[in-house]
């Protein structure tokens, strides 16, 4: 099948090709761009009129923990910040079953792609003693709503015994971990161009592993060429945590476990200094850059712009919904617009780079280059949003409208080539049976801690 998604209200494209008469998608990839006032170089089998509709390359999320979105503004964890934060959630989520893990995966991932995201990356790192294998329920869940995914087999084995934040309850033994970690990469990662699934491994942060766990997950990363990923430098907490415990601030440690590299992307990267900043340039090492979180828990502002142009690839991430409370991309992208707007002034952070952080940038982060443009042989994997809402009429750049007037929801969302929402409804998904089971199920966990 060829289908020609023609003349666009708007689609957002390098600058340096015109694309103005549409995209032409055939099975899985973009065939071709047409030329404004042209015609499809070969025949079609079916035409999407896009007149009405802004075109974007299917939004990315580059961080995420799917389990949250079942404790979304729990009383004991308002007004706090991280570490707190943490301690007052912790005891919650170690109630975690296999059906909690399960629903709250699709509904994060259908409320993902309800806002334009096609690729997300998520971060599980909690494994209760009930739920061994988290990560093959999450692969069930993605599955099932057809998201692109990047999984990541994520660990803590420092609980509060050994002065860790987890409760006991909620770790591993590093033996398990890495067999575990083996285990999952042999059985679902898929290197191959247009991959549907793939696995990372990701440890949780430097105050829940520890060091030997570090250095054994990086071994295992590159024998099997996944990526790495973990939190960092997110809170002065954390800084201070990684001085008194480990005698240095973050970043050394990473590169003393040897994942200061371009394998590697971390979420959050908040409190570098300008020589910690040249060097994950130097390294290539990528950020996830979450603005809605960071402002939820008062953490701090990533340096985007420092960042990029030290040489550091910058994405875009949601982060979990108990700290974010939405799962909602193309909102997180007016987020990064207006924080960075803030930091940076007007005229150096604008729409084009808001997007671009979301599109390009996070494909980069999760090492994709088959992702996050709209070109001749990418996926393809379109979002298309209509702006006859109230908050967009009388806006003039349709393609800054979606930023500037607050978009939230496609018309239509396109994933390998495959429609998942057409005219606003999911096609493969009851999406009132799943928010009916996902809120039975938050209050069951929370009513139990």
């Amino acid at each position: 099948m060829r289908t020609w998604i023609k003349s666009p209200l708007a689609i957002s494209v390098s600058e340096r090709i015109d694309a103005g008469n549409g995209v032409v998608v055939q099975e899985d990839h973009i065939e071709e761009l047409v030329k404004t006032g042209s015609k499809p170089q070969r025949e079609i089998d079916s035409i999407i009129d896009a007149s009405d509709q802004v075109v974007l390359p299917g939004l990315i999320n580059t961080h995420h923990h799917y389990y949250q979105t079942l404790t979304r503004a729990a009383p004991d964890s308002l007004n706090k910040g991280l570490f707190p934060w943490l301690k007052s959630l912790y005891p919650i989520w170690a109630g975690l079953t296999e059906e909690m893990i399960h629903v709250s995966t699709q509904l994060a991932c259908v409320e993902l792609m309800r806002s334009g995201c096609t690729t997300s990356a998520d971060h599980h790192y909690l494994f209760p003693h009930a739920v061994n294998e988290a990560l093959d329920i999450q692969v069930e869940g993605v599955k099932q709503v057809g998201i692109r995914s990047m999984l990541t087999r994520g660990s803590m084995s420092v609980g509060i015994n050994q002065g860790g934040l987890p409760p006991e309850s909620t770790i591993q033994d590093e033996e398990t971990i890495l067999n575990d970690c083996e285990r999952v990469i042999g059985k679902y990662h898929d290197a191959s161009p247009g991959s549907m699934l793939s696995i990372a491994l990701a440890p949780c942060s430097p105050f829940s592993v520890s060091r030997e766990l570090m250095l054994e997950t990086r071994k295992l990363a590159q024998k099997h060429n996944v990526k790495l990923h973990t939190h960092l430098a997110e809170t002065e907490d954390e800084s201070n945590y990684c001085i008194e415990k480990l005698g240095c601030r973050p970043l050394q440690y990473l590169e003393e476990v040897d994942w200061l590299n371009d394998n590697t992307w971390l979420a959050h990267g908040i409190h570098f200094n300008k020589t910690e900043i040249a060097k994950l340039g130097q390294a290539g090492t990528q950020i996830s850059h979450c603005p809605t979180s960071n402002m939820m828990l008062g953490s701090g502002h990533c340096r985007v712009l420092d960042l990029q142009e030290s040489g550091s690839p910058v994405g875009l991430g949601v982060d979990g919904s108990a700290s974010n409370d939405c799962s909602n991309m193309i909102q997180e992208v007016r987020q990064a617009f207006l924080l960075n707007r803030l930091h940076y002034g007007a005229d150096r952070f604008g729409h084009i780079e808001a997007l671009n952080l979301a599109t390009s940038g996070s494909a980069a982060c999760l090492g994709r280059t088959d992702i996050g443009e709209i070109k001749v042989g990418s996926q393809a994997d379109l979002a298309m949003f209509k702006l006859d809402e109230l908050s967009f009429s009388g806006a003039g750049d349709p393609l800054a409208a979606l930023v500037l007037c607050n978009a939230h929801k496609v018309h239509n969302l396109m994933i390998a080539g495959k429609w998942k929402v057409q005219e606003g409804d999911f096609l493969d998904t009851d999406i009132n049976a799943l928010q009916t089971r996902h809120e039975y199920l938050a209050q069951k966990l929370q009513s139990a801690a």
